[in-house]
């Protein structure tokens, strides 16, 4: 596909990298705008984005690294490069779920500090999640990772060589899973909006995004490729550990849903 760009003299612009800083500065802005009208100061949405993005990082790879520990063996110090290579071609060095869970958990300890309402800030964000997952899953289409198993559906994709899934399925029609994430980041962020057109209970919007997205990555992953090491079977159906988060993620949603409105019935 396209992991880099274009270049600027020497410098590469890749295009995971350049989406993912896209869908931050745009993320950031649009955080701003939205809390303004729930009454949460822009410097303290900035501070946290800041926190979000390292945190995101930190928490992609150490998922990655908990679910490859094989991979590291005798190499112990690849653990903090997000970005390894195998044989010339780039493999997978981070795993977006992870990055997701920690960043919520870098959210819950700020507003502690800061004395932010959580669910508010939360509710803030929820859309721009959605938009993130959207930009970033396109990068990674352009980067031929985070690919699909084989398929012979008409929109199936054939990798070049160079890319890590045209590496591993040469010449192979493969699910487009990337764009898969892509869609369900951007019908996570229209639905959120939608719902956001009336005045809501705070928390409300957080937990549509936990269960919108518990499902959709539950589901997409079915069709999404793993190595044998990260599946588990369970009364004869192969799942895997981000099938079993995301699982968790959606009834979290639920329960804070069920939750929340019977507080606000009480209330009212």
């Amino acid at each position: 596909m396209y992991p880099v760009l274009f270049k600027i003299w020497r410098l590469e612009i890749h295009s995971y990298g350049l989406m993912l800083a896209l869908s931050f500065l745009l993320g950031v802005f649009w955080s701003m705008s939205r809390a303004q009208k729930r009454n949460i100061k822009k410097d303290d949405v900035m501070d946290v984005f800041l926190f979000v993005v390292v945190s995101a990082i930190i928490g992609a790879r150490l998922m990655y690294v908990l679910t490859h520990l094989s991979e590291f063996r005798g190499r112990w110090l690849d653990t903090f490069n997000p970005f390894p290579s195998t044989g010339g071609v780039g493999i997978e060095g981070l795993t977006m779920l992870g990055g997701v869970l920690l960043a919520l958990a870098t959210i819950i300890i700020y507003c502690r500090i800061k004395k932010i309402p959580l669910l508010r800030l939360w509710d803030v964000i929820a859309p721009v999640f959605g938009l993130g997952i959207f930009l970033t899953r396109i990068g990674c289409f352009l980067n031929g990772c985070c690919f699909g198993k084989p398929c012979d559906l008409p929109w199936g994709v054939v990798f070049p060589v160079v890319s890590p899934a045209g590496y591993l399925f040469q010449g192979v029609h493969i699910h487009p899973t990337q764009l898969y994430s892509s869609l369900y980041g951007l019908l996570i962020m229209v639905v959120i909006l939608l719902l956001d057109r009336k005045p809501r209970f705070d928390g409300f919007l957080a937990s549509v995004f936990f269960m919108m997205y518990g499902i959709s990555r539950f589901l997409m992953d079915f069709v999404r490729y793993y190595e044998s090491s990260v599946q588990f079977n369970i009364l004869g159906i192969y799942l895997t550990f981000n099938q079993g988060i995301s699982f968790l993620m959606f009834l979290f949603g639920l329960f804070l849903l069920i939750k929340l409105n019977h507080d606000n019935r009480q209330l009212n």
